[in-house]
């Protein structure tokens, strides 16, 4: 705290027998109480010796209520992992990235290997936050579908949808993603082929020497680090990801999907 400051804060705050019956009459008149200067106070010299990183990351709002997704993710595990952990994420790359240009965690990820900070909390950033806008409410998400240009590479890449999610589940079972990480399905740099990719902890396809085939593009991806299901499926991977094709969001996976094709980059999240 500068000295500014804390000479304000404690002129704001010091004892009764400080003020003068000329000052407390005009407190008595404003109708302000002792109360009313600390909190004033404390703000004040808070905001002259902390000032605010305008350009810090946050973490996004998610746009609808925690329940929302239930039954197939339950709202304490939805507040944990948005709230906390995700909070986490945002807290530690802020702290590693402070007094530096912040650019978009997106432009970040192509180099995150070459510093810790950046490849997991980073990571944890960008990967949380595009998990989340994927995910619907389940009524909601029944009345979504895949659009003809994603209908058509599924069924060019894999066969079908129903093949598509088999593949999807079995990469993500704990023997194929053994402790944490995430599983995506991604689109190549030609912007015309879909392939299931899985990686560990908060890696993810942007990363380059993530994948031995380079780079790529998710338009899917699901977490399964314990902390996204225990409380509900406990220690049950499979079955919490075969329900969570009940949250997708085809029109937003679909909008991923053009949006990559067209500009053979990643897809941008919300910054918060």
């Amino acid at each position: 705290m500068t000295k500014f400051s804390l000479a304000l804060f404690l002129a704001l705050v010091s004892p009764s027998s400080a003020w003068t019956p000329l000052t407390m009459k005009a407190e008595s008149a404003n109708v302000a109480t002792r109360r009313d200067y600390l909190v004033k106070g404390a703000a004040l010299a808070t905001s002259i010796a902390i000032p605010a990183a305008a350009n810090a990351y946050a973490v996004p709002d998610l746009k609808y209520p925690y329940e929302a997704l239930e039954p197939i993710i339950d709202a304490p595990t939805m507040k944990i992992h948005h709230d906390k952990h995700h909070g986490t994420y945002v807290a530690n790359i802020n702290k590693a990235m402070e007094g530096k240009e912040q650019p978009p965690i997106l432009d970040l990820m192509a180099d995150a290997l070459d510093a810790r900070a950046i490849r997991n909390s980073g990571g944890g950033h960008y990967n949380h936050a595009f998990f989340w806008d994927e995910m619907a409410p389940p009524d909601v998400a029944a009345k979504t579908k895949p659009s003809a240009e994603l209908e058509g590479l599924i069924k060019n890449s894999f066969g079908s949808m129903d093949k598509m999610k088999a593949e999807f589940e079995a990469a993500s079972a704990p023997g194929a993603v053994f402790g944490s990480g995430w599983v995506w399905v991604v689109v190549n740099q030609a912007g015309d082929k879909l392939s299931v990719v899985g990686t560990p902890n908060q890696d993810n396809p942007l990363m380059k020497g993530v994948l031995a085939e380079g780079v790529a593009f998710p338009i899917l991806g699901i977490d399964v680090w314990e902390h996204a299901y225990y409380l509900k499926y406990q220690n049950v991977r499979p079955d919490y990801v075969k329900a969570w094709w009940k949250v997708v969001n085809w029109d937003k996976v679909s909008e991923n999907c053009a949006y990559v094709v067209k500009n053979h980059c990643g897809v941008s999240i919300r910054e918060g």
